[in-house]
C-alpha cells in the first residue's frame, strides 16, 4: 500500500546516511562495514515502516540486519524507529528490491525475510510477487549455502501461489503454517509486523513457509 506523501521524508533520510543506504549496488560484498561488528545477515525485502526488522535487530543483537524498502515515506518512518534505538546491527536501504543481486554479493546473506508482500492478484502482475521464479533465482544467489526462507501473509491465494512457486523450483519446506496464531509454541519467538497485528486481531489466519535451497 502506497503511504500518503510525507514532505519530511527524504529531508529526514538524506541527514542520515550513517543509517540509510541510497545507493546499495556501491556495498555489494562489502555490507558488514555499515555494522558495529561483523555477523550473519539477514534481510527484509519490503520492510515497510520498520516494525518488524527494528524488533528482530534489538531481539537478536549478535545478528546484523537490513531493512530493504523502495518507498520514501516508509522508510522515513522506519527512520524514526531506528533514531529512537540507535541499533548498531540495523541497516536501513531505500531503493527498488526487484534487483538484490546488484546489491549483494553470492552467498552474502544468511537469511531472507518476505512479510505480506503485495499480492498483485491479477495473472499479468504474476511476475511482481516476490516469490516469483525470478526472485527466487536471485534469492538463491544471495542466499549462503545454508540460509533459509521466511515468508509470511495473510492473502490465501499469494500463500498457496508461493507454494507451488517455491516448490517447482526445487526448495525444500522446513515447516509451513496454515494459522500462525493458533501455535502457541512459534509465537514464543514470532515477531510481528504492523499488518500482522492488524489482521490477526481480526481472527484473520497468518500463513508462514521457512523454507531453503
Amino acid at each position: 500500500m502506497r503511504l500518503r506523501n510525507k514532505p519530511w521524508a527524504k529531508p529526514l533520510i538524506d541527514a542520515h546516511p550513517e543509517y540509510v543506504v541510497t545507493r546499495p549496488q556501491d556495498l555489494k560484498g562489502n555490507w558488514q562495514s555499515r555494522f558495529a561488528k561483523q555477523a550473519p545477515l539477514f534481510i527484509e525485502v519490503g520492510m515497510g515502516k520498520g516494525r518488524f526488522i527494528v524488533e528482530m535487530a534489538k531481539k537478536y543483537p549478535e545478528f546484523n540486519f537490513i531493512g530493504l524498502e523502495m518507498q520514501t515515506v516508509a522508510t522515513g518512518i522506519a527512520l524514526k524507529k531506528q533514531l529512537e534505538e540507535q541499533l548498531p546491527n540495523l541497516q536501513l536501504v531505500c531503493a527498488n528490491g526487484s534487483g538484490l543481486t546488484e546489491f549483494f554479493e553470492e552467498n552474502e546473506v544468511a537469511g531472507i525475510y518476505l512479510n505480506f508482500s503485495d499480492p498483485w492478484p491479477k495473472k499479468r502482475q504474476e511476475k511482481r510477487r516476490l516469490t516469483y521464479a525470478s526472485f527466487l533465482e536471485q534469492y538463491k544467489i544471495i542466499l549462503a549455502e545454508n540460509g533459509h526462507l521466511e515468508f509470511k501473509t495473510d492473502n490465501r491465494g499469494l500463500f498457496e501461489y508461493s507454494l507451488s512457486s517455491l516448490n517447482n523450483f526445487g526448495m525444500h519446506f522446513e515447516r509451513v503454517w496454515l494459522d500462525l496464531h493458533a501455535d502457541q509454541q512459534a509465537l514464543v519467538d514470532n515477531v510481528m509486523t504492523e499488518y500482522e497485528e492488524k489482521f490477526s486481531s481480526l481472527g484473520q489466519p497468518i500463513y508462514k513457509i521457512e523454507a531453503h535451497f
